[in-house]
C-alpha cells in the first residue's frame, strides 16, 4: 500500500464518505485482475477477513471458458470454492476511479485455507523463499510495452478488429513532438498510478506507431509484480475513459514491431548487490555467473512462462528487437539475455524473451527458479556473445511456437523440482488448451490463401 494508505485510513475514509468502493481482486493465470466490488463498509467491517469466489477462475482462459482436464477443479468436482484472502499490504487508492480503493489477495483452499500453490502470487512466493532460504533476496523489474489505438475497445471489437489505426502515423521511439500528442492519456497514467502508490518513473514511445513504454522502479519480487499487474490494469482502463484502446498483445500486426515485458533482475545480500564484484571481469561476481548460466541453460525450459499464448511466438523475428537466440551479451539488445550496468554496482541481468502479453507473477517466479538452478548446480556461463545474435549459426534458438514451449515445460526436470509437479501439469494444461483452441478455428489467413487457389 501507499505510505499514507492504510487499513486504518481505509476506514477513516470510509466513514467520511471518500470511499464507498473496494475492488477485493485475485490475480488469474492470465495475469488479470479478478474479483468483487465490495461496498466500502462491508469490506472493513468484515470482508477485509476474507472472501470466496468459485475455483475455476484459476482453471480457465481468456474467454473464461471452462476446460476439462485440470486436476485441480472440474464440472465432476462441481467447482466449488477458494477463500479470497486479503493482503492488507496491498491496500491503496484507485485515483482513476471515483471513491475507490483496491486490494490484491492471496488465494487460499476453502477447507484447508492452504495456499494454492498454482496460484500466480504463490508460485512467486515459494521461488522468493527458496531463494531466502539460500541467503539472498531479489530484486527485479518489468518493463511495459503497448499500443494505443484511434477507437475505443467497443468499437474495434464491433468492427471485428479490422483496419486498425495506431494513435499515431509513424514509429515513435524516444519522440518527444509525438508522444505530446498522447499526453491526454499518458500523463493520467504516470501521475494516477502514482497517487495509487505505483513507484512510475517514467514513459516514452517505443519503436512503432502508437507504441508506448512505461517504466516502473525497481523493487522486490513480489511488488513488482503486483505494481506490473495494476498498471496494466490501469492503463486499459484509462485508455477507455479516454476513447481509446490499449492492447498488450505481442504482435498484432506482421508488419509491426511487437510488444515485449522485459525482466531485468538481480540478488542481493545484507543489503548489498550479491551481483557485484569489483574485481572480476564486467563487475561480474562469480555468483551472478552461476544465475545468469541457469537463465540460459533452462531457458526453453521457461519459455512458456514468457510467452503463454500462440500469438505470444509471432514476435520472435530477426531484426525487430526480439531476440531469437538463446545468448547472452554485454549490452547487447539482440541478445535474449543482456549483461546492464556492467563494472558497477547497478550490474545485473536483462531477460528480453518475455512479451507484453506475461504474467508478471510466473515470468519472474520461472526466472528466479532457473537462477536458483544456476547456483545450486554451480554452472558456469558461455562465453558472452559478440556482434548480431540473430546472426549467431551456432546459438541455441528459443522454442518457436507454443507447441514446442509446452514440451519443454512438461518435461522440464528443473520446474518441476522447483515448482512441483501439480503446478507444472496445471500450466501445461492451460497451454495445451491454448494449442486446442487455436488449431480448431479456421483463420482469415488461410481463407485467403486458399478460397481459389488450392
Amino acid at each position: 500500500m501507499t505510505a499514507d494508505f492504510t487499513f486504518e485510513t481505509l476506514k477513516q475514509r470510509v466513514s467520511e464518505g471518500e470511499i464507498d468502493t473496494v475492488l477485493v481482486c485475485l490475480v488469474d493465470m492470465q495475469g488479470r485482475l479478478m474479483g468483487k466490488r465490495f461496498q466500502a463498509q462491508t469490506f472493513v467491517k468484515s470482508a477485509w477477513e476474507e472472501t470466496h469466489c468459485c475455483n475455476y477462475l484459476l482453471a480457465t482462459d481468456l474467454e473464461m471458458a471452462t476446460p476439462d482436464g485440470y486436476a485441480a477443479t472440474s464440472w465432476a468436482a462441481g467447482y466449488g470454492d477458494y477463500v479470497m484472502k486479503p493482503d492488507l499490504a496491498t491496500l491503496r487508492p484507485v485515483p482513476w476511479l471515483e471513491g475507490t480503493a483496491m486490494v490484491l489477495c492471496d488465494v487460499l483452499d476453502h477447507h484447508t485455507h492452504a495456499p494454492v500453490a498454482h496460484s500466480p502470487r504463490q508460485v512467486l512466493k515459494t521461488q522468493i523463499e527458496r531463494l531466502r532460504a539460500l541467503g539472498f533476496e531479489a530484486v527485479m523489474a518489468t518493463e511495459l510495452e503497448f499500443f494505443l489505438f484511434e477507437k475505443s475497445f467497443d468499437e474495434i471489437r464491433k468492427s471485428g478488429f479490422r483496419d486498425l489505426e495506431p494513435i499515431s502515423g509513424y514509429n515513435e521511439d524516444y519522440h518527444i513532438l509525438q508522444t505530446t500528442k498522447e499526453e491526454h492519456v499518458m500523463r493520467p497514467v504516470r501521475n494516477l498510478l502514482l497517487a495509487a502508490g505505483i513507484p512510475v518513473e517514467s514513459s516514452k514511445g517505443e519503436a512503432e506507431a502508437g507504441q508506448e513504454e512505461l517504466n516502473i522502479r525497481y523493487d522486490a519480487p513480489l511488488n513488482c509484480a503486483d505494481h506490473h499487474t495494476i498498471a496494466k490494469h490501469a492503463i486499459k482502463e484509462i485508455a477507455w475513459q479516454k476513447g481509446h484502446a490499449a492492447t498488450f498483445l505481442p504482435k498484432w500486426h506482421h508488419d509491426r514491431v511487437g510488444s515485449s515485458s522485459h525482466i531485468h533482475q538481480s540478488l542481493w545480500k545484507n543489503g548489498e548487490p550479491a551481483f557485484y564484484d569489483s574485481t572480476a571481469t564486467h563487475g561480474m561476481s562469480a555468483l551472478m555467473g552461476q544465475y545468469l548460466a541457469g537463465l540460459v541453460k533452462y531457458a526453453p525450459d521457461v519459455t512458456y512462462f514468457l510467452a503463454p499464448y500462440v500469438n505470444s511466438y509471432k514476435r520472435f523475428q530477426k531484426g525487430t528487437f526480439a531476440p531469437t537466440g538463446i545468448v547472452w551479451s554485454i549490452d547487447n539488445r539482440t541478445a535474449g539475455f543482456r549483461l546492464c550496468g556492467a563494472d558497477t554496482k547497478a550490474v545485473r541481468v536483462e531477460c528480453r524473451i518475455g512479451g507484453s502479453d506475461i504474467n508478471p507473477y510466473l515470468a519472474m517466479a520461472a526466472q528466479l527458479a532457473a537462477g536458483i538452478a544456476g547456483i545450486e548446480e554451480g554452472l558456469d556461463p558461455p562465453p558472452a556473445l559478440t556482434g548480431d545474435a540473430y546472426e549467431a549459426a551456432k546459438a541455441s534458438q528459443i522454442p518457436r511456437t507454443l507447441r514446442d514451449a509446452m514440451a519443454t515445460l512438461r518435461a522440464s526436470k528443473m520446474l518441476r523440482a522447483a515448482l512441483g509437479d501439480d503446478v507444472v501439469e496445471h500450466y501445461y494444461r492451460c497451454a495445451e488448451w491454448e494449442q486446442e483452441e487455436f488449431d480448431r478455428v479456421v483463420t482469415d489467413y488461410e481463407i485467403a490463401r486458399g478460397f481459389e487457389k488450392a
